[in-house]
């Protein structure tokens, strides 16, 4: 483990409030050179904040950031950058149209009286790549390359303009292992010259693997510093979430004995997810859970028509189902949530009325034409047994409501159009307490009375505490495990979802 005489980034004493709620509260971070620092905490708990903090994107209400031997009471993306400060999102931030050698050299082009010069730029690319061991040849558009490699043409970009300390986001999420195994490569070499790394990951099985030392937070505090080598799965586990690891206490599911309305065999999507079999019974909330990259999300897309490339086979009330797009899937009483509801599940500068009606249209239309009464009517009626808060007026536009009260329009979508099965992608990501409550009681209370089934694919382990009937575990596109009823605890499915 790398000495902490050889101090490379500190961070003292750091606060963040936003809108008046205090999200970190005095955190520490220290990094040396040549050290990899494991970052991890549950969604919420100041993650990303901190590091957005140390990029230069956010600046504290107060602490200190000590970067070599400059004190600084804030940060901006200038400051971060001279100081060799560099984030690689989860996210990639290419630009896919242009070549291996142009990303790389992206904002530093070689140049002479204003005249790039290609060849230097090409010379930078080769140097870059061959420094961190990477074979991509520099003259390729970036777009035409795997998750991997964007990211490793990411990471080299960084090194070519003297980066001293990488922070990289959930690196692995996308990779496969082949990829994962490179990228421990170059994290390793970057290491060995001297690279600061802080390292976020929801991968507990990666911490002793790539990290020196590991730093949890909790709730915008710090609740372990530990060397990652010596640190148990159980100690990480019980930092994260808070407690004991112990069972929290689940809620009376009871065992469904409904018949079989969806069953899914060997379902395989190329290079995301493969082997999948599960079935969801009438009357059940099952939870497809697993971290980011773990392939459950894409599940639950293909099985509402968005992969139709996918192997295996889906039989649905014992008959073959396979959906071409997603318009068979509601043409066979199948619902969808997708994780991003602003971008791709509401039309946010339309009324509310209209985006709860829109699967319904055919039903709501006379000759081709579509009365305002109907939709108008449907919201109300939906409106009070949701108990969504708004102006109680159909014309109001949905971008005016809370995130979760958007989620109960959307969620009264499949409602009324008479859905029996139901597949929700992160159905409560963005939602505050009490709609999380409002929206977990509708789904069993709709699952219970309405005999429908529904598949939730979620990254939140208290999310499949309060609300499934039985949980299917993921871990890098592989089913892990599957628990039921009591069984089902904090402990177990984080482990088995950490890999």
């Amino acid at each position: 483990m790398p000495s902490t005489d050889s101090a490379l980034l500190t961070a003292s004493a750091i606060r963040k409030s936003f809108g008046g709620v205090e999200v970190l509260h005095g955190v520490d971070l220290h990094l040396a050179r040549g050290e990899v620092l494991a970052l991890l905490g549950e969604n919420g708990a100041g993650k990303s904040t901190l590091v957005k903090i140390l990029a230069g994107d956010y600046v504290a209400d107060s602490g200190t950031v000590h970067a070599g031997d400059k004190e600084f009471s804030a940060l901006d993306p200038i400051k971060s950058r001279a100081l060799g400060i560099r984030m690689i999102f989860q996210e990639l931030s290419d630009a896919p149209l242009l070549t291996v050698a142009e990303n790389i050299s992206m904002g530093t082009w070689a140049s002479k009286s204003g005249i790039v010069s290609w060849s230097k730029m090409q010379e930078r690319a080769k140097s870059a790549l061959a420094m961190l061991g990477i074979d991509i040849d520099p003259t390729r558009l970036v777009g035409t390359l795997r998750i991997g490699e964007r990211q490793l043409v990411e990471i080299a970009r960084a090194i070519s303009d003297n980066a001293k300390v990488l922070i990289l986001d959930e690196p692995t999420a996308a990779l496969s292992s082949a990829e994962t195994d490179k990228l421990f490569e170059v994290i390793n070499s970057l290491r060995d010259r001297g690279v600061g790394m802080i390292y976020i990951t929801h991968r507990l099985d990666e911490v002793g693997i790539i990290a020196d030392r590991v730093q949890v937070l909790r709730d915008g505090s710090q609740s372990l510093i530990a060397d990652a080598k010596k640190a148990s799965r159980v100690e990480l586990v019980t930092a994260m979430i808070g407690h004991e690891i112990a069972n929290v206490a689940h809620p009376e599911a009871g065992m469904h004995s409904g018949e079989t309305l969806l069953e899914v065999s060997n379902l395989s999507l190329s290079n995301v997810f493969s082997d999948i079999s599960f079935n969801l019974r009438a009357g059940e909330v099952l939870a497809l859970y697993g971290k980011v990259g773990s392939g459950a999300e894409e599940v639950g897309e293909t099985i509402f028509g968005l992969h139709p490339e996918r192997t295996g086979t889906v039989t649905l009330n014992k008959k073959a189902f396979a959906p071409k797009d997603p318009i068979d899937a509601i043409r066979a009483f199948i619902g969808f949530l997708p994780a991003d509801r602003q971008r791709l599940g509401a039309f946010m500068v339309r009324p509310v009325a209209e985006n709860l009606a829109v699967p319904s249209w055919p039903r709501y239309s006379s000759r081709g034409i579509i009365t305002k009464v109907k939709e108008n009517a449907a919201y109300m009626r939906w409106s009070e047994l949701l108990k969504i808060r708004s102006r109680n007026d159909p014309d109001q536009l949905i971008a005016t409501l809370s995130g979760g009260n958007q989620q109960k329009v959307l969620l009264s979508r499949w409602f009324e159009c008479d859905a029996k099965i139901l597949v929700l992608i992160e159905p409560t990501r963005g939602v505050d307490v009490g709609a999380r409550r409002d929206i977990y009681n509708t789904l069993r209370e709709s699952a219970k009375e309405n005999k429908i089934g529904i598949l939730i694919t979620t990254s939140d382990h208290e999310e499949v505490i309060q609300v499934a009937d039985r949980v299917v575990v993921m871990s890098r596109g592989k089913k892990v495990t599957e628990y039921e009823g009591k069984k089902i605890n904090n402990s177990d499915i984080i482990q088995a979802a950490s890999g």
